[in-house]
């Protein structure tokens, strides 16, 4: 796929640089458009020596013996991406002005736009940029706010541009199929942190990757996606919301509050099946003798919701196992009432913390899919389309 990477005259467009080597590595070809002022701050030598293209900024350049360049590059990109987006360039696009390549491409392109703005927080503030915004995401423009910070000017405040794993990631939602749109999907990750005492606590190796890659790719789907995730040091993706917990009881209560609202949960995290029964409210001091630890069972979270669920909702179910990897997901799958469950195998060197697993999907009709060495992402996306083909049409 092709992503036409527009940058405009900005201190942030050096960011381009990277924002093109993330979009390669991803598998995407990146096609620059610059514009007169964006050269000001990157060289056209840079940006075709890293996007191993010529740099397109000339309102006449041709693209063939006969095409017209800013139509023949509508017809081949997959996506416009402006980043960063001055506030010239948000002007220029909602009040249709075509007066060079990047805002003649606007609007002869028929694929999604998104557009990363920067720029001084008066200016991001200013009333006049507010309505060209409006107008825009209107139009369905896709819009990846700034974030606060530390300005080119020496001042404070919003308009700094957006984090490029944020803007990486708008990019990618704007090319994946739709396939979830209107569709709100909770999903669980990472591990739980069962309290000892307030220094020590029980917890499994879980590191949420897999769960974070199913919220990424169900958002990526169009899904409102609500990530309930216990201690993780992954970066929640864009633009699901976030509800952090760290015990077994906390994740209860957050499913409980986020699933009615729900049309497919997936519960990916590893909760811990266990927890102390009375922790402690002061260091357990160190003695000479053994020290017994009572733990009591958790609730079973996945079992309660699928004891009520309601008519419609799929229920995804994840099970880590050591041995008997398929027959004992079998029996989850058929003892919770799921509609699909994913069995892997775990231990020291595999399941946990990898990027890449093997995994088997299991449903209840006998099915058996697996999806062998792929990397959580594409196993993820692989579930989110098991996911919405089983969804009641809207």
């Amino acid at each position: 796929m092709t992503v036409a990477l527009g940058i405009t005259g900005c201190i942030g467009a050096y960011k381009a640089v990277d924002l093109i080597r993330r979009l390669q590595k991803a598998g995407l070809d990146v096609q620059v458009v610059a514009t007169r002022h964006a050269l000001e701050f990157v060289t056209p030598l840079t940006l075709e020596t890293v996007s191993r293209h010529p740099v397109i900024s000339d309102m006449f350049q041709r693209a063939g013996d006969w095409e017209v360049a800013h139509i023949a590059l509508a017809r081949r990109a997959d996506v416009l991406c402006v980043a960063p987006a001055t506030a010239n360039i948000l002007a220029k696009f909602a009040h249709g002005i075509a007066d060079d390549f990047l805002s003649t491409l606007y609007l002869s392109i028929r694929q999604p736009v998104l557009v990363a703005p920067a720029m001084n927080h008066a200016m991001w503030d200013h009333p006049a940029t507010r309505a060209n915004l409006a107008v825009l995401r209107e139009r369905g423009v896709i819009v990846v706010e700034p974030e606060s910070g530390y300005l080119a000017c020496g001042e404070e405040g919003a308009g700094r541009l957006a984090d490029l794993a944020v803007i990486e990631e708008a990019v990618h939602g704007a090319l994946a199929p739709k396939s979830l749109a209107g569709r709100t999907v909770l999903v669980t990750a990472g591990p739980t942190a069962e309290d000892i005492d307030p220094v020590r606590f029980i917890t499994n190796r879980s590191t949420g990757k897999m769960g974070f890659a199913v919220a990424r790719q169900a958002a990526r789907r169009g899904a409102r996606v609500i990530l309930v995730s216990g201690p993780s040091a992954e970066a929640a993706p864009f633009p699901c919301v976030r509800v952090a917990v760290r015990s077994a009881a906390d994740m209860a209560a957050a499913v409980a509050d986020h699933a009615p609202a729900a049309d497919a949960v997936v519960m990916a995290a590893a909760v811990a099946d266990y927890t102390p029964a009375a922790p402690q409210a002061a260091k357990i001091k160190k003695g000479d003798g053994p020290l017994a630890l009572e733990l009591r069972r958790t609730a079973d979270i996945l079992a309660g919701l699928g004891a009520a669920r309601r008519p419609g909702r799929v229920l995804v179910g994840f099970a880590a196992e050591t041995d008997a990897v398929v027959a004992n997901a079998r029996r989850k799958l058929a003892a919770k009432g799921l509609d699909l469950i994913v069995a892997n195998a775990v231990g020291p060197d595999r399941g946990f913390g990898t990027d890449v697993s093997t995994v088997t999907i299991l449903d209840p009709a006998g099915g058996v899919e697996e999806l062998a060495d792929m990397t959580k992402d594409a196993i993820a996306a692989r579930l989110c389309e098991r996911i919405a083909a089983l969804l009641p049409s809207s």
